[in-house]
C-alpha cells in the first residue's frame, strides 16, 4: 500500500511539474506572438499550406486579356498604347457578349490618336469597369476614365503585406467624398451576379460586413489566424487562391486583335485587360512565389483571382476562412505544451519517445492543414514550438534527474554489481528509488563473506605500497568473480568482502532464492579455484601465499539506504549478515583446505543435492543463543568457473 502512495505521489508530482512547464512556455510562446516575433513564419507556414492544396481547375468564368512584351515592341510602344487600340479591343471584344470587361489600364487622360472612338466604346456599355488609384498623402489620386459613371468605377489599390508577399483582398476604401468605393474585382463580380439575381447586402449579425450569396466578408481582425500586426481599420479579407497563375486563362491582345480568339471563350465571362509584360512592372509576390518559377503574378492576375474568390464565395463552392477566437488558440497552444510535457516525463525509452516525437508533430500539421483545407486557419507554429519547447524542457529535466537518480544508484551500489544488473537496477529505478533514497524492503538474500587468514601478520613483513598492490590484485579477482555469479558487492573491509546476491531487486519465488544460495556457493568455489592460481602466481614473485575463509547464509534481511544525507550507503540489516560473518571467522583454526567454505543449514536447504558437503554438526556462534548446523562444502560433481 506505500508503494502504491509513493507511486501515486510521484505521479501527480509529474503532473504537476509538467503542468506548470506547460503553463510557462505556453506564456512564453503567447508572448512571443504577441509581440509579433512569430508572425513571420505563422504566415510563411500560411503560404506553405496553400502551396499544397489540390491543383484547382482553371476558372471558365474569368479570362485576362494580357498585353505582352511583343504586343507593346509591335506597336511601337514600350508604356503605353494609344487609345484607338483599347477601342478596336472593346469592340471586338463586346461583340463577344461577356458579362463584364475590366480595364486595368489607368486612362486619366486621353492619348491619341483614339480617344474619340475609346469614349464612344466605354458609354456603349454598362458592362465595362474602370479602374481608379486613391491617393494619399505622398502620391495624388489618378482618376477614373471621365466617360465612366461612378458605378463602374472601382480602385484597384492593394495591400501586401511586409514581408512582401500579398494575401488580403481589399474590399471597400473610402472615396474623395467619403463614400465607401468598392475595389476593381469587387465591382467586376458584382456586375457578373447581377445576372444571377444575386446583390450584395449587410450580414445580418454585423451591418458593417458585406454578404453575397451565403457568405458573409468578415472583416480581418488584428489577431485573426497568424497576423499581429493586421489592419483593423480597412475593409480587408483573407484572399482565398484560387491557386497558381495558371488558374486563370490568358489570351494575349495581339491574339485577340487578330481573332485568334473564338467567341466562345469570350461569351458569359468576365475579361480583364492588363498589362503583364516585365517592363510594366506590375508583379506582386503570393503565396505561390517560393513554390512556383511563375509564383510572382502580374496585377490583373491578382485581380482575377479576387474575381474568382468572390464569385465562389456568393455560389457557396469556396470558404472564406475563419480563424478560432484567441483564448481557444490559448488553450490550442497550452493542450500542445501539455502533451509535450507529459510525453517527456512519462517517457523512460528514447526509442519511444523518437517514435513520440515525430508522429505527434506530424499529427499536429496534419490536423492544421485538414482544417486550412476546409477553409480554417488555426495556429501551426505556436503549438508546435509550444510542443517542441516544453518536450526539450522535460526530456533535459529528466535527464538531469536520470543522472541525479544515477549518481545516487552508484554511490550507493558502487561498481560493484554485474552489467546485467546494472542495468536491470536503472531500468526499474522508479520502483527503488524514493526521495534520493533506496528505501528500507525486507526480502530473502544469500549472503557471503571473505577473509584472508592470517593477513595482519603478512603485512607486517612488506612494504605497505607492496601489500596495497598485491591487496588490489586478489580483491579485483574476487570482484569478478561475485559480479560474473550475479552478485553486488557491500563492501570491503580491508582484506575482506562482504557480498549479496538477491538484492536490490527482491526475489520472491522459491526457484529465484535457490539461485541465488546456489550462485553464491557456485562463486567461492570459483574463488577457491582463484586463490589457487593467484597463489601460484605469487609464489614465482617472492611473495606470500594465502589461505581464505567464506561463510555463507541465505535469510531474510532489510535493504536500503543507509546514512544521513551527507553521506549514504547501501545498507543490509538483519540477523543473517551476522551469522554469515561468524560462519566465516568460526573455529579459524580448523582449515582443512586453502580456501574454507562454510555454510548453514539455511543455505544447503537451497542447494541442489550435486553438491559435495562435510557436516560439522551443531556449532555455537559468536552472540548467537541458538546452535547452527554448519557444512563445509567441498565441491560439486560438474565443474564450476
Amino acid at each position: 500500500m506505500g508503494r502504491l502512495s509513493q507511486k501515486r505521489r510521484e505521479q501527480d508530482s509529474v503532473v504537476v511539474v509538467a503542468a506548470i512547464a506547460s503553463l510557462s512556455i505556453t506564456l512564453l510562446v503567447l508572448g512571443l506572438r504577441a509581440i509579433g516575433s512569430l508572425e513571420w513564419i505563422e504566415l510563411l507556414t500560411y503560404d506553405w499550406m496553400m502551396r499544397l492544396r489540390p491543383d484547382p481547375t482553371v476558372d471558365s468564368r474569368v479570362l485576362v486579356v494580357g498585353i505582352t512584351e511583343k504586343d507593346l515592341q509591335n506597336r511601337g510602344s514600350l508604356l503605353q498604347l494609344p487609345d484607338q487600340v483599347y477601342a478596336e479591343l472593346l469592340a471586338k471584344l463586346q461583340q463577344g457578349k461577356p458579362r463584364a470587361i475590366g480595364i486595368d489600364i489607368y486612362r486619366d487622360m486621353p492619348i491619341e490618336p483614339g480617344n474619340a472612338a475609346f469614349i464612344q466604346q466605354l458609354k456603349q456599355s454598362d458592362r465595362i469597369i474602370g479602374i481608379t488609384k486613391l491617393g494619399d498623402a505622398t502620391q495624388p489620386t489618378i482618376q477614373p476614365p471621365k466617360a465612366l459613371p461612378s458605378e463602374q468605377i472601382g480602385f484597384n489599390d492593394v495591400v501586401v503585406d511586409r514581408d512582401g508577399i500579398l494575401r488580403r483582398a481589399l474590399l471597400f476604401q473610402p472615396g474623395d467624398k467619403g463614400e465607401p468605393l468598392p475595389s476593381f474585382s469587387l465591382q467586376l463580380a458584382w456586375r457578373y451576379l447581377q445576372d444571377q439575381n444575386i446583390e450584395p447586402k449587410p450580414s445580418e449579425q454585423d451591418a458593417r460586413n458585406m454578404q453575397l450569396g451565403p457568405s458573409v466578408f468578415d472583416h480581418l481582425k488584428v489577431h485573426d489566424g497568424g497576423y499581429v500586426h493586421g489592419d483593423a481599420k480597412s475593409y480587408l479579407v483573407l484572399l482565398n487562391y484560387r491557386g497558381g497563375p495558371r488558374t486563370i486563362p490568358m489570351v494575349s491582345l495581339g491574339d485577340m486583335m487578330a481573332g485568334k480568339v473564338p467567341p466562345e471563350q469570350i461569351r458569359d465571362r468576365i475579361i480583364l485587360i492588363g498589362n503583364v509584360s516585365e517592363s510594366g512592372r506590375d508583379f506582386f509576390n503570393t503565396p505561390f512565389s517560393a513554390g512556383q518559377a511563375e509564383g510572382r503574378m502580374p496585377g490583373v492576375f491578382i485581380h482575377a483571382q479576387m474575381v474568382s474568390f468572390f464569385l465562389d464565395a456568393a455560389f457557396g463552392k469556396r470558404p472564406l476562412f475563419w480563424f478560432w477566437p484567441e483564448i481557444a488558440e490559448g488553450f490550442w497552444v497550452f493542450g500542445w505544451c501539455v502533451l509535450g510535457g507529459l510525453l517527456a516525463w512519462q517517457s523512460r525509452s528514447p526509442l519511444m519517445l523518437g517514435i513520440a516525437m515525430p508522429l505527434s508533430l506530424v499529427g499536429l500539421v496534419g490536423f492544421c492543414i485538414g482544417i486550412f483545407f476546409q477553409g480554417g486557419w488555426i495556429p501551426v507554429v505556436p503549438p508546435f514550438l509550444g510542443f517542441v519547447m516544453t518536450l526539450g524542457s522535460g526530456v533535459a529535466y529528466s535527464a538531469q534527474q536520470a543522472q541525479r537518480q544515477q549518481q545516487m544508484i552508484m554511490r550507493l551500489l558502487g561498481q560493484s554489481t554485474s552489467p546485467e544488473i546494472a542495468d536491470t537496477l536503472w531500468q526499474r529505478r522508479d520502483e527503488l528509488l524514493e526521495d534520493g533514497r533506496l528505501p528500507g524492503q525486507q526480502l530473502t538474500a544469500t549472503l557471503l563473506f571473505t577473509d584472508l587468514r592470517g593477513f595482519s601478520s603478512i603485512a607486517e613483513k612488506y612494504p605497505p605500497a607492496q601489500v596495497l598492490n598485491w591487496l588490489n590484485e586478489y580483491l579485483d579477482a574476487m570482484a569478478q568473480l561475485v559480479q560474473k555469479h550475479q552478485g553486488i558487492i557491500n563492501k570491503f573491509t580491508g582484506d575482506g568482502i562482504m557480498a549479496v546476491f538477491g538484492v536490490p531487486l527482491p526475489h520472491e519465488l522459491s526457484e529465484e532464492i535457490k539461485q541465488d544460495a546456489k550462485s553464491a556457493v557456485d562463486c567461492a568455489i570459483a574463488m577457491e579455484q582463484a586463490l589457487a592460481t593467484l597463489n601460484q602466481g605469487w609464489q614465482t614473485q617472492g611473495l606470500p601465499e594465502v589461505q581464505m575463509r567464506v561463510g555463507i547464509f541465505t535469510g531474510p534481511v532489510v535493504v536500503g539506504s543507509l546514512g544521513s544525507r551527507i553521506r549514504l550507503e547501501y545498507g543490509v540489516i538483519g540477523d543473517g549478515v551476522n551469522i554469515a560473518s561468524r560462519l566465516e571467522s568460526l573455529d579459524k583454526d580448523r582449515q582443512p583446505s586453502a580456501c574454507r567454505i562454510l555454510i548453514a543449514q539455511q543455505t544447503k536447504d537451497y542447494l541442489p543435492e550435486s553438491y559435495e558437503l562435510e557436516s560439522w554438526g551443531s556449532m555455537p556462534l559468536k552472540g548467537k543463543s541458538t546452535e547452527v548446523k554448519v557444512f563445509r562444502v567441498i565441491g560439486r560433481g560438474e565443474l564450476v568457473g
